[in-house]
Parts: C-alpha cells; structure tokens; sequence
C-alpha cells in the first residue's frame, strides 16, 4: 500500500491506502463484488469500486460507483465518477 501511495503522489499526506488482504471490511459492509462477469474475470473476494471519507473512526461519506444512468456497472469501470476525488470532495464540504 505504501508503494502504492507514493506512486500516487498521496505519501505523507492525510490520505490514507489500507488494506483488506482477507475482505473483512468489505463484506462487513456490503461492498464485496459478486457480479459474475466481473467475479469470472477478477475472481473472488474483491471489492467495488468505492470513496470513502472517515472522521476519528466515523464513516462520515461513503460514494460507490456501481450504476449510472440507469445503466448496469457492476465493478464501476464505466461510471467511476461518484467515487472520485470531485465527488468525494463534494461530499465532504455538504457535510
């Protein structure tokens, strides 16, 4: 995860990578991919796509990108937005 944030210009920041080598949290909170095309391709134990802002331990916004415009998206790869920065940022300041 380290290598990972520096590669994104993220290290040293206040944003942090972690890791859920089991996919305990995922599961915990719903986010495990199950659809099978993506599952076929990526297998198991994977999650969607998803922003999440947390506060002192507090999920205070969660955006996952699985559906746009009515349109299946199961591992978010076409409509990435709500899970972006601009979103997520947005997100933020509404709090």
């Amino acid at each position: 995860m380290q290598a990972w944030a520096k590669d994104q210009g993220i290290e040293g920041s206040m944003l942090q990578f972690i890791a859920d080598p089991g996919s305990e949290l995922v599961s915990a909170l719903g986010l495990e991919l199950t659809h099978p095309g993506p599952v076929g391709k990526l297998g198991p134990k994977r999650s969607k796509r998803f922003g999440m802002f947390i506060d002192d331990g507090v999920i205070k916004t969660m955006e996952v990108s699985e559906n746009a415009n009515g349109e299946e998206d199961p591992a978010g790869d076409d409509f990435p937005e709500s899970s972006c920065v601009d979103n997520m940022l947005a997100g933020i300041a509404a709090l």
